[in-house]
């Protein structure tokens, strides 16, 4: 009994062990093995496999023939397209001061950070005698001018010779010029303020001998008269013009402004094809500085009534058609879906204006369009 069980058991193993191996083997080792009922068995296991897909797809089929979306009703509205552009903050009262004589800064009479009018003396130079030499030829004129008015008196009364007269006009109206001239000099001595601001910074200090150079005395700036400049592309220069309202956002300062053109440039840098614009903006809390990043949104087309929708439901067909999905029949929470070709013009703010094939008060499918088709149930 015992002798036969041993051949039984190595027969079970051969066959386990053959069938294991004939699991490992490849589709092509089985075939150039030959091995028709390995063969066959895994066709049935495939064919099983794709029972089970086809299975799996029809029921995924059915489901897709709904689909849960958004949607929006259209309405007319007001439609406004803009340029974007970037600017520069300026302001035109931004200046360095400039002694007009060199010499030694005998006094400085502000600091930085000080609120200054204009003609207000900011700092004095060393006149070099100027003031003497004033005070001596303003002598010497009072003098030539007693000279002249007697001198006149006389010839008036047809005493003296007409030359005596005349060259007393002489030497006072050239002692008068020199007068005017010498107080000129002198008057570059004091330097003022040429407009009403604040000291930004001031470079030098009282005594040190003083010239005009690239840094000057100091640096006055106005931030009351602020404007914004950029250049725009030729093709807008008939869209442009003086008073046109501007958007302005500062991006360091995360704030919007207000803005009006002022002015518009009246040449074509042949470079670039653009010409030149200043956006005027307030300035109330003083938080604006030139040299600040500006960007602008410039209105250049508007509509009235107009048909909008958000850019991203506009979809293109193999045929290069635009169109977008609008809900029919709607029944409550219901509708189904149509496809609509449309023709679109311009965007802006992540909407564009529709101008053929949509109206007002259609119903538009706004998410979920990239998973329906025409004649889809709708949920929503």
């Amino acid at each position: 009994m015992t002798t036969k069980i041993f051949p039984l058991l190595l027969a079970a193993t051969l066959t386990v062990s053959c069938g294991e191996k004939d699991n490992n083997q490849t589709v092509d080792q089985l075939i150039a093995a030959k091995n028709n009922k390995e063969l066959q068995a895994r066709k049935a296991a495939i064919q099983a496999d794709l029972a089970k897909i086809d299975a799996a797809l029809a029921t995924l089929n059915v489901k897709k023939e709904e689909a849960l979306v958004s949607v929006m009703s259209l309405k007319d509205t007001v439609f406004n397209h803009y340029l974007d552009i970037q600017g520069s903050v300026e302001t035109k009262e931004n200046i360095l001061i400039q002694p007009e004589i060199p010499g030694t800064l005998i006094a400085l009479n502000v600091k930085a950070g000080q609120h200054v009018s204009k003609g207000q003396i900011l700092a004095r130079v060393d006149d070099g005698g100027s003031s003497q030499q004033v005070a001596s030829l303003e002598t010497q004129y009072q003098l030539a001018k007693t000279t002249y008015e007697r001198q006149k008196n006389l010839w008036n009364q047809k005493i003296g010779s007409e030359i005596q007269y005349l060259q007393a006009q002489t030497q006072m109206l050239s002692l008068q010029r020199s007068v005017a001239q010498a107080k000129a000099m002198l008057a570059k001595t004091v330097i003022r303020a040429p407009f009403s601001g604040t000291i930004d910074e001031v470079f030098v200090e009282k005594g040190q001998v003083v010239s005009a150079n690239p840094q000057g005395l100091m640096r006055i700036v106005n931030l009351n008269n602020m404007y914004v400049s950029t250049s725009v592309p030729e093709s807008y220069i008939g869209k442009l013009k003086v008073g046109t309202q501007v958007d302005v956002f500062l991006t360091s300062l995360n704030k919007n402004y207000k803005g009006k053109v002022r002015q518009v440039g009246n040449f074509i840098n042949p470079n670039n094809r653009s010409f030149g614009i200043e956006v005027s903006i307030p300035n109330p809390e003083n938080l604006l500085r030139p040299n600040q990043v500006a960007k602008l949104k410039v209105i250049d087309y508007t509509a009235k009534n107009a048909i909008v929708v958000p850019t991203n439901v506009i979809q293109e067909d193999g045929e290069g058609n635009k169109f977008v999905f609008v809900a029919i029949n709607s029944n409550g929470k219901t509708a189904t879906a149509k496809k609509v070709l449309v023709s679109t013009g311009k965007s802006s703010d992540n909407v564009t204006e529709i101008l053929t094939g949509l109206s007002a008060n259609d119903i538009i499918v706004t998410e979920g369009v990239n998973s329906i088709s025409e004649g889809m149930k709708l949920n929503f």
